[in-house]
């Protein structure tokens, strides 16, 4: 795509798969780096980025507690031929807990109050059960809406993340999604680690010296090698 002018949609979800947070992080230990590292795998990348609603603020999947509380017919007609497979009920729906597109269907979280702050009314899926921890109120000044501002607006200041050509980097590493943006001789390595664990990453001699453009740990130092932490996104300026 980069190499011959191409341009492509960025996203990681929309209304017909589960959040992405639940399918690739580890929510219970670290929602916050891994929102904030999924984000930016695409806004720093080569392309169009989008923000599926609920996303900016961390949102998971409903957790809901029984067939009843779906109305996607695909999830329904799932679980009967689950059933019909010879599963119990209670693997059916554990299949279709992580699996239903009602998972990213559920209305946005305002607030902590009735059914999330999106309606007086009876919405047509009840709210996910998170919806007074996680929701707009409180996390607007929390680290996930905060580092999506950021990322917008480095997008808007920097062209070599807006219009830079894309190379892919460390391409034999089994956990970290990595990456280069070139543009007029500058040059951005993005580093994106997808598990809940510690790796060692050798840095490229012409970025050791150069700056951490973003991180979503504190007190980052580069040198010929660099431990990245649970979900650790970084972004060095050469």
């Amino acid at each position: 795509m980069s190499e011959r002018g191409g341009w492509s949609a960025l996203y990681w979800n929309n209304h017909d798969q589960p959040r992405a947070l639940n399918r690739f992080v580890d929510i219970k230990n670290f929602r916050n780096e891994g929102a904030t590292m999924l984000a930016a795998s695409i806004h720093l990348s080569r392309g169009t980025p989008y923000i599926y609603m609920g996303e900016e603020i961390g949102m998971i999947d409903p957790d809901y507690d029984s067939m009843a509380d779906y109305v996607d017919v695909e999830s329904i007609n799932a679980y009967q031929m689950l059933l019909d497979q010879g599963k119990s009920p209670e693997q059916a729906f554990k299949i279709i807990q992580a699996k239903s597109r009602d998972n990213s269907r559920t209305p946005m979280q305002w607030d902590a109050s009735l059914n999330a702050g999106f309606s007086t009314g009876t919405p047509w899926l009840k709210v996910g059960k998170s919806y007074k921890d996680i929701n707009v109120e409180k996390e607007m000044d929390g680290p996930i809406f905060t580092f999506y501002k950021e990322l917008i607006r480095l997008r808007k200041e920097m062209r070599i993340i807006s219009e830079g050509s894309y190379l892919p980097a460390l391409e034999d590493s089994q956990e970290v999604y990595a990456f280069e943006r070139h543009l007029d001789g500058q040059k951005l390595l993005v580093l994106n680690h997808f598990y809940g664990s510690e790796v060692e990453v050798a840095i490229p001699a012409e970025y050791q010296s150069g700056r951490v453009l973003l991180s979503n740990y504190e007190n980052v130092e580069l040198s010929e090698k660099v431990i990245l932490k649970p979900y650790q996104t970084l972004a060095i300026l050469a």
